[in-house]
């Protein structure tokens, strides 16, 4: 079934049918048929410690416990440079079948290069994190705030070297992106435009994959500790479900990032945001605190 409708973003002129890309629209799905990958963006935070993880817990099993909370995780180290293979498998055989690493293009590709003459990299990021098999999610190409669509061709060409055995998600931070004629290139290749809650841009795009990448970023620097939330953040989360529900129908996954400068603290946003889509939520596995005083009989 190819459902008739349009997807504009807010003021802009981005309009893309179904009958653009049939390939990509022909489901019959319903939100109760959308597979939640939901988490954190990174987990390695000295903050959760003793609010999220339990102290004494070697830095080598957060991702093992993180992955008994969650299921799925962006993983930002894969931006600080192309991980070594022996971490990758170390990541694979740490967490169990269904959840998913979403990893980050390294920023020599993305911004220090700016995706020119990159194949190499690209080719050898790839080979790494393939490694996870199905476990890995989607890979996430983000960009400077002054990466501008003056330079597209370089995405282009990017785009057509691109290894489609994966899947990927774009987001753009400079608003000059926004346009009829990123929609129409992203959905030419399949790859999904980012949603992302990040000042300066609108938060709406247009479904350009048949799936839906969320981040939740925040003003960073804007809290001095993260080991608790801040501030309410419940109304943003409620439109956010809307949003997802409206384009629930054309899409097989959705996957949801919260980062702990959106709220204070994201392992608690993330269950918050899992409560409001009616998934399921799991509590940290943290020791009760010991009373002081013994009640008297």
């Amino acid at each position: 079934m190819i459902v008739s409708i349009l997807f504009i973003v807010l003021s802009e002129n981005i309009i893309i049918t179904p009958g653009d890309y049939p390939e990509i629209w022909d489901r019959g799905n319903s939100i109760f048929m959308v597979d939640y990958y939901t988490g954190t963006m990174g987990l390695p935070y000295k903050d959760w410690v003793g609010a999220f993880y339990t102290k004494g817990l070697a830095a080598r099993d957060y991702l093992s416990y993180y992955s008994r909370i969650f299921n799925a995780v962006e993983n930002d180290s894969t931006f600080y440079g192309i991980p070594r293979r022996e971490a990758v498998n170390r990541w694979k055989v740490s967490i169990p079948k269904g959840f998913k690493v979403c990893a980050k293009v390294p920023r020599e590709i993305t911004h220090d290069a700016g995706l020119v003459d990159v194949d190499n990299e690209m080719l050898r990021f790839i080979d790494a994190v393939q490694i996870l098999d199905d476990k890995l999610g989607v890979i996430l190409l983000q960009f400077l705030p002054s990466y501008a669509s003056s330079i597209a061709i370089h995405l282009c060409t990017f785009l057509e070297h691109l290894n489609m055995d994966s899947r990927f998600a774009a987001e753009f931070r400079h608003r000059s992106w926004y346009t009829s004629q990123t929609a129409e290139l992203l959905a030419k290749n399949k790859i999904c435009w980012v949603a992302t809650e990040f000042e300066g841009v609108p938060k709406e795009v247009g479904l350009t994959s048949d799936l839906l990448f969320i981040r939740l970023v925040g003003k960073h620097g804007r809290f001095n500790s993260h080991d608790r939330e801040q501030i309410e953040v419940s109304p943003q989360f409620e439109w956010w479900w809307q949003w997802i529900r409206s384009q629930a129908e054309m899409v097989q996954s959705v996957y949801a990032f919260i980062n702990d400068d959106y709220s204070g603290y994201a392992p608690a946003s993330v269950n918050k945001l899992k409560s409001i889509i009616g998934l399921p939520t799991v509590e940290p596995d943290l020791p009760k605190q010991m009373k002081l005083f013994k009640r008297r009989p």
